[in-house]
């Protein structure tokens, strides 16, 4: 579950009060080579040969999520003091102030915490005041990294997703790498095999027939012994975070953009005929075999309604679904099946995801101890033991991916690997950077509920779009 924070506005205004801090330009662009000439980073200061003692005695203080990654990261912390001789002091908030929390300390220069977690759309916010370190020269300089780390093992579309050039609109992949990819989450469809069987349906291929599904189940599904169930469970609550997951995931299948970009400028693209018309259709099919009360619904409404047997399908991270579906983890363990979800009318398969990063402070006076770190938690042990172990279960790396111990763990979830192997590929942030994100989408979820309501989708939609263009310029 991405376990985001309920609540952006803080977040935002704290961010707002940072924007005039000074811009630190983008440090390299690649990681090719060996490169200790790093445009003035303290990447620079490291040489000799490469050694995991170098900072032995030093502490570093790690601002964590209250989070399934989190429980697994400090369960083998004496693993990480053990083999460097650093001591790591941490801090864990649940996430409802987490974000605010981090806001604060960065925007105050102050480097309570050499390190800590940030979702990858957070760069777009982070990055631009200077507030993160670029990590690209401690990569790139083998006296600071150890050949074990291997960076070509990491899903080179993850790696990108926290890689920017701080230019709103610029693609990801470019520019400075200011955060590495931790853990993450891709959206598909779970589905209760139980009801599917019983009603006699199969997984939606397109979105008309997850529609239809959603409202066969909705309608037949109490008659046939679910007393209570609906069709699909998805996020509905005015957030930036109804946006990305399964909504996002299926706008992009359709080809659909939030922005485009013309001449470096910013163009909302939510209004376009395209867009609107699978807007209503969206709206249409959360009316028809949606939740009654969806407009609070959140991650975790949706993930209890799987579990409890009360939605027949979810659309959204499959971790969410993940924490049901295992062995005695709710009343529907057992019966949940996950699938990649409707192709769009090409036969994409393009999806949105979440990425639970970690990232380095700028400010920090002990960067070489928190890169060795940061090194560690992203390390090929590390998180092999976390997935296999504990449940940090959306491997980040090729290699665990294909670990036999991992595949064994994960089996006997119904269509799990075999749905993330197959989206994989195509999974990457569908989102276009830019810092008024958060602003941008908990207005267009706001626009969601209104057409939920009943409202013009073209009317909305266009009001959405007018009210963008004059932010994002």
């Amino acid at each position: 579950m991405d376990m985001h924070v309920h609540d952006r506005r803080r977040f935002l205004a704290l961010a707002a009060a940072a924007a005039s801090a000074p811009l630190l330009t983008a440090c390299g662009a690649g990681f090719g080579g060996d490169d200790k000439k790093n445009d003035g980073s303290a990447a620079a200061d490291v040489t000799g040969s490469f050694d995991w003692k170098r900072e032995k005695g030093t502490t570093v203080k790690a601002l964590l999520n209250k989070h399934p990654y989190t429980d697994a990261l400090i369960a083998d912390l004496k693993t990480f003091t053990e083999k460097t001789g650093i001591k790591v002091e941490y801090d864990v908030f649940p996430e409802d102030n987490y974000f605010d929390k981090l806001t604060v300390d960065l925007s105050s220069g102050r480097a309570s915490y050499d390190v800590f977690m940030l979702g990858a759309y957070m760069v777009w916010q982070y990055g631009p005041p200077g507030w993160l370190e670029d990590l690209g020269p401690w990569m790139r300089n083998s006296s600071a990294t150890g050949d074990e780390w291997d960076r070509a093992d990491f899903f080179p579309n993850l790696l990108q997703a926290d890689q920017w050039s701080l230019k709103a609109g610029a693609p990801l992949g470019q520019g400075g790498q200011y955060a590495l990819p931790w853990g993450w989450e891709t959206n598909v469809v779970a589905y209760n095999t139980e009801v599917f069987k019983k009603l006699g349906l199969k997984p939606a291929e397109s979105f008309e027939e997850l529609r239809e599904v959603a409202s066969v189940i909705k309608r037949k599904a109490p008659g046939a012994g679910f007393d209570g169930m609906y069709g699909i469970a998805v996020r509905g609550s005015r957030s930036w975070a109804t946006i990305h997951p399964g909504f996002m995931t299926m706008y992009a299948r359709n080809g659909l953009k939030d922005f485009t970009v013309t001449d470096g400028k910013l163009e909302p693209a939510m209004n376009t005929p395209e867009a609107i018309a699978f807007t209503q259709d969206w709206a249409g099919m959360v009316k028809q075999g949606g939740p009654p009360s969806w407009t609070s619904y959140t991650w975790y409404q949706c993930s209890s309604d799987l579990g409890a047997k009360k939605a027949g399908m979810l659309f959204d991270a499959d971790t969410a679904a993940y924490f049901q579906a295992v062995k005695g983890a709710s009343p529907a363990s057992g019966k949940i099946a996950f699938h990649p979800g409707p192709k769009g009318p090409d036969g994409s398969l393009a999806t949105n995801m979440w990425i639970w990063s970690l990232g380095m402070n700028a400010k920090s006076k002990k960067k070489s101890a928190a890169w060795l770190f940061l090194q560690w938690a992203t390390g090929k042990e590390h998180l092999r033991k976390g997935a296999i172990t504990y449940n940090h279960i959306d491997p980040v790396r090729k290699s665990i991916s294909q670990d036999g111990a991992y595949k064994d763990k994960m089996r006997h979830l119904e269509g799990f690997i075999d749905t993330f192997e197959t989206v994989v590929g195509q999974t990457k942030i569908q989102f276009t950077p830019q810092a008024q994100f958060f602003d941008a989408t908990t207005s267009w979820a706001s626009a969601l509920q209104e057409i939920y309501g009943g409202k013009n989708a073209k009317s909305v939609l266009n009001g959405l779009a007018s009210d963008l263009a004059a932010k994002v310029s």
